[in-house]
């Protein structure tokens, strides 16, 4: 018997001792893969974003737009790979937001971009200050919240607990950055009395200049004894209010005046601009019936390097924070995680891996119904390899377990479940007419569908591959689907053609036992064939039920697709996020008081805390900003 291409594969396999040793050693591979790949709750897209600021004191905004901002967005707008470029202006200053096309690399385009722009410098009025440009990414959005609050210390007690807290989480690897988010900082306050300056015959302008003089540190020279350099350093920063108080800022009478003489010096927090606090919900009883107020509350904000695990380093970041309790954090100060995305990215993930388990058992049984447990078993035993190998290839291409790359796997459950169901339903069916010996049958039942199984699996690959190709934000964003889709489908040709065969060799051959041999089994005598049969023939004979048939199809689905039309189903580019968080922002009037503000806010935060669903809150006012809540529900 003349073998074709999928037959010898097949044979080369059946005959082999190492296809059980090859199925393990994919299985630890992948089960490996899957601890390897760090996990994240979106897939990375590169979208080089920068925003440029640039300051023209004095002018107003009329003038910096005309001189400063439209001159430089042309510049910008002329450089290669640039897709917009937004701006605004305000008096005395401007800032442009640059976006290039999605896909340029990241660092080329910044180079490009900081190139541009200072080659150009020379045309600005005279009074611009350098342009400062801040790149903005993904991972700029932080994975982890801490919220340190306390019922006896104050907002600038815990500020400074979290400098001390932030210093020790930056020391943790793949932290890419820190942000304080409230309280207030310390800050020396220098107020001067007018009528001690006239008396002393100074003004603002002069004291200022003495203090920005005395707050230096510079190195003087060397001085050389014998076979020995000195290096001399003048000046010293400035580290307390006495060492302020006790500056010189001019002289009078032949006289030195200190600054104690002339102003006031206090060491403190400085004057308020922002307010944070947090407090307990209704749904969280126990804590709400002891904590019953808002208390203030400083946030750290922990945003991930490229490519980290955001679930590991949100564990690592707390094992951390837990131990420091003992030493750094007071007993009487509270930290609550207030945005846990390594959290939640690692139950989506186990929640689509979860789905995927159920895929398959829902396959296999269905397998089962109609070739019995040995038909189902090979099913089960083959899709995990072909899914194990995807889940190498995946950390082979330095994808991220996420929820658009797994989604990619539960997508394509059934099509790669096809094959191996072809190869082991082919061969079951020639193992029942027992026309052949076992070994040969195996072999022209996988011969006979192999080219077609092949060629059925390139159709699919080249109906879903294109999607990869889709320019714009979606086309990187969705372009895990059809690559893991089309790797998957790969993989599974490869399994159905090497796996599968030796396992269809090894269960689906029934043993018979001595003295009962069985009858060959007949396809037009199987339930299957007469359910088939009963239904397609009356169509196949009489006119009119076919094209009833016919009619009633095209009617379904003319009827499926007017669902859309009429809106009856929502079409959305991605499936519903159901997050147990929200936010409130509200943008108060141009020059309300900090005071005023808080006053509504505390009127806000009490309805927040008696809704029945929120666990807790945290507010943030800044004088320059709305107002901002987040929770947790």
């Amino acid at each position: 018997m003349q073998q074709g291409f999928s037959g010898k594969i097949a044979s080369a396999f059946i005959r082999s001792k190492l296809t059980i040793l090859l199925m393990i050693a994919f299985l630890l591979i992948g089960g490996y893969s899957t601890f390897l790949i760090p996990r994240e709750e979106e897939p990375q897209i590169e979208v080089p974003i920068a925003d440029i600021m640039i300051g023209f004191p004095g002018a107003e905004p009329k003038e910096v737009e005309s001189k400063v901002t439209a001159p430089l967005e042309k510049i910008i707008s002329n450089i290669k790979g640039v897709e917009y470029v937004y701006s605004t202006t305000l008096k005395g200053q401007a800032m442009l937001i640059v976006q290039f096309y999605v896909g340029e690399d990241i660092e080329r385009s910044l180079v490009k971009l900081y190139n541009e722009i200072m080659k150009n410098m020379d045309k600005m009025p005279r009074g611009v200050t350098l342009p400062l440009v801040k790149t903005r990414a993904i991972d700029d959005v932080p994975v982890l919240g801490l919220t340190l609050w306390s019922e006896k210390y104050d907002d600038y007690a815990l500020k400074q607990l979290g400098e001390s807290l932030t210093n020790e989480i930056k020391k943790i690897p793949d932290v890419a950055a820190v942000n304080i988010i409230g309280g207030r900082s310390r800050e020396i306050k220098v107020i001067l009395d007018k009528d001690k300056m006239a008396q002393n015959h100074l003004d603002f302008i002069s004291i200022s200049k003495q203090m920005q003089g005395s707050n230096a540190q510079l190195a003087s020279g060397n001085l050389l004894n014998r076979d020995t350099v000195f290096a001399v350093q003048t000046g010293n920063f400035l580290a307390s209010a006495e060492d302020v108080a006790n500056l010189v800022v001019g002289a009078n009478q032949m006289q030195p005046v200190y600054l104690k003489q002339i102003a006031k010096v206090a060491d403190g927090p400085e004057t308020p601009d922002q307010y944070g606090y947090f407090g307990y919900g209704k749904a969280d009883t126990a804590q709400s019936n002891h904590f019953k107020s808002e208390y203030p509350a400083v946030t750290l904000s922990i945003a991930k390097k490229k490519g980290a695990d955001a679930m590991q380093i949100s564990g690592k970041i707390l094992d951390k924070v837990n131990h420091l309790k003992k030493d750094l954090i007071p007993s009487d100060v509270n930290l609550t995680t207030t945005r846990n995305y390594g959290e939640t990215a690692s139950e989506k993930v186990a929640e689509l891996l979860f789905h995927l388990f159920i895929a398959i058992v829902v396959v296999t049984l269905f397998v089962m119904l109609a070739m019995g447990w040995r038909g189902g078993l090979v099913v089960f035993l083959s899709v995990p390899v072909t899914f194990a190998l995807t889940l190498f290839s995946y950390y082979f291409m330095d994808y991220t377990l996420n929820r658009i790359t797994l989604f990619a796997l539960v997508f394509i459950t059934g099509i790669v479940v096809d094959d191996s169901i072809i190869i082991a339903e082919n061969m079951h069916r020639h193992f029942k007419m027992k026309r052949l010996p076992f070994l040969q049958a195996a072999l022209y039942a996988i011969n006979e569908v192999g080219n077609p199984t092949i060629l059925a699996t390139f159709t699919v690959i080249a109906a879903v591959l294109p999607m990869a190709f889709v320019s714009g934000l979606m086309g990187p964003y969705m372009s895990p689907m059809p690559i893991g889709a089309s790797i998957a489908m790969m993989l599974s040709l490869i399994v159905a053609l090497t796996l599968t065969p030796y396992l269809g060799y090894i269960f689906l051959r029934e043993k018979e036992k001595p003295g009962k041999e069985k009858e060959p089994v007949l396809l037009e005598k199987t339930g299957i064939y007469k359910i088939y049969k009963s239904s397609i023939e009356p169509m196949l004979e009489t006119r009119w039920k076919r094209w009833a048939f016919i009619v009633s199809i095209v009617v379904i689905l003319l009827g499926s697709m007017s669902l859309f039309y009429t809106k009856t189903v929502a079409v959305k580019m991605l499936p519903f996020d159901n997050k147990n968080e929200f936010q409130v922002i509200i943008d108060m009037p141009e020059g309300t008081t900090l005071e005023k503000t808080a006053a509504v806010t505390k009127e806000i935060s009490e309805y927040i805390s008696h809704e029945p669903m929120v666990v807790n809150y945290q507010g943030y006012i800044g004088t320059a900003g709305p107002i901002s809540f987040n929770g947790l529900v």
